[in-house]
């Protein structure tokens, strides 16, 4: 049997009930704060600031979707979650998540297992995510009729999806070459999100994140929009804000730091006499 069979397959057998879903919540806000819902099977997910409102709603307006910010502040379990009512509500019939098997930091060497057992520290995250906005059921049961799929960024190369909801999460740890690669992966009647933290890129040396490069050409093209999160709306413990502003005001001595070096060794090298070269001093040799 084809995907596209297995998947209408899957979704016919969801309850009823979630034929309705995505015009019941769509537009719906708190009524006292002007909060958007998100009615995912499992629960019911309130947006807790201006900025997550924001994404949520360029989620469900907009062909590409970039949630861009430091980490705490929903952008992923938003994003999952909208991506979830959606597919439930029928508007999609696959779902694509997708996340580059970077490490972070730290070498985590050979892993043990099969395929899925070697990229499952990878993609954890995602599965939490899921589990928790469709429930462990449900989601073994769209898992396994690849209705929604989770894998590495690698074998997205080659592809085409239609009638889908695509999203990159950790995207900071792609390369130029990965991003322009995943976004035309694009096909009839899908959607992209696109979610990342700029300031956590773990790609090697001087490698140009794909998430940043992309943001500054994309900026500006039709049905494409990008959510900036900020410290201030990171909604984990309260401490968390405090550790990334800190983080921040380091990272900003730092640069300056190393801006006036640089131009305290641009004056000193301006004030240096002159040094004549080794053809030079071999001319002013034999003329003496």
């Amino acid at each position: 049997m084809k995907t596209s069979s297995r998947a209408a397959t899957a979704l016919t057998e969801l309850p009823e009930a979630r034929d309705e879903v995505f015009n019941q919540s769509e537009g719906i806000e708190d009524s006292n704060e002007n909060h958007l819902l998100i009615r995912a099977p499992k629960k019911t997910i309130r947006t807790r600031n201006e900025a997550q409102r924001v994404f949520v709603e360029q989620i469900r307006r907009e062909t590409i979707a970039f949630g861009v910010g430091p980490a705490g502040t929903g952008k992923t379990y938003l994003a999952v979650a909208a991506a979830t009512e959606m597919l439930t509500s029928r508007r999609y019939e696959r779902l694509i998540i997708t996340r580059p098997a970077v490490e972070a930091g730290e070498k985590l060497g050979f892993l043990p297992g099969d395929f899925s057992q070697k990229v499952d520290p990878y993609l954890r995250p995602v599965f939490d995510a899921l589990y928790e906005t469709l429930g462990f059921e449900l989601a073994d049961n769209l898992l396994s009729r690849n209705v929604i799929e989770v894998a590495p960024l690698a074998f997205m190369r080659g592809r085409s999806f239609n009638q889908a909801f695509i999203l990159l999460d950790e995207a900071q740890n792609t390369t130029v070459e990965q991003m322009k690669m995943f976004l035309t992966r694009m096909g009839f009647g899908s959607q992209v999100v696109v979610t990342g933290d700029p300031s956590q890129v773990d790609l090697p040396g001087h490698t140009t994140s794909g998430l940043t490069h992309a943001l500054s050409i994309l900026k500006d093209l039709a049905m494409v929009k990008i959510t900036r999160f900020s410290p201030t709306d990171i909604v984990r413990h309260p401490l968390v804000q405090s550790v990334v502003h800190a983080y921040a005001r380091d990272n900003e001595q730092h640069k300056t730091q190393r801006e006036q070096a640089s131009k305290r060794s641009e004056k000193s090298h301006d004030k240096s006499p002159h040094r004549p070269t080794e053809s030079q001093q071999r001319k002013t040799s034999q003329a003496t």
